[in-house]
């Protein structure tokens, strides 16, 4: 049994969609509680901006590849491994900018320069992946700025259809009402969907456990 999950908010305290996939985590760590976890924090070792055009760059290179172009292959292998490895997966980020965070967007290219993850091949079909995502404001339908998050539909895109996992998010929406003034009297909903967040937190890792017992 083999969870692998992925952090790549930039606050280590406080930090909404570390602790909603803290909840994930340990729901599924309890039903497995000599399961493997593996864990990467994109926050705290970023893969280098320059990695993707570098093993891109040494995928034609061939014998001739440079140092960097090496080194950037091997870390793409190694951001491969991990995945590959894993039977259930559990990626953590936020909304930054209306977009994917820098962090989250580089550790993707560069796992797509990987033979396995190359288009066409989906080596991520049978395995479940929850995707937990923190937005500061409110993005849902009918609030006025439905459509602003280029993020979630972005991350579906890639995990699901284009990598081929069985995707459940999990979205947590009005984080910063409570540190923002002009957003105080959305806290109320900010707590009811953090909260809901947390319940499908939950009920996703007892699930990807439960399906992974049974495949055993």
């Amino acid at each position: 049994m083999s969870l692998f999950r992925v952090d790549s908010s930039i606050r280590q305290e406080g930090s909404v969609s570390r602790a909603v996939a803290d909840t994930v985590t340990a729901n599924w760590q309890a039903a497995h509680p000599t399961g493997e976890i593996a864990r990467r924090d994109l926050a705290t070792t970023p893969v280098p901006t320059d990695a993707w055009t570098d093993s891109i760059a040494g995928n034609y290179a061939g014998d001739a590849r440079t140092p960097a172009q090496q080194q950037a292959k091997d870390l793409a292998t190694e951001l491969a491994d991990e995945l590959v490895a894993a039977e259930s997966i559990v990626i953590g980020t936020s909304l930054y900018n209306f977009g994917v965070s820098q962090h989250l967007k580089s550790w993707i290219d560069l796992l797509l320069t990987d033979p396995r993850f190359a288009p066409g091949q989906r080596p991520l079909t049978g395995k479940t992946v929850a995707l937990v995502i923190a937005r500061g404001g409110g993005y849902g339908p009918g609030t006025p700025r439905d459509g602003w998050d280029h993020a979630t539909p972005w991350l579906v895109r890639i995990f699901q259809d284009v990598l081929g996992a069985e995707l459940t998010t999990v979205a947590a929406e009005l984080t910063l009402a409570e540190v923002t003034p002009a957003m105080a009297e959305l806290v109320p909903l900010a707590k009811q969907s953090q909260a809901a967040a947390h319940e499908l937190a939950a009920t996703t890792g007892k699930a990807f456990a439960t399906r992974q017992t049974a495949s055993v």
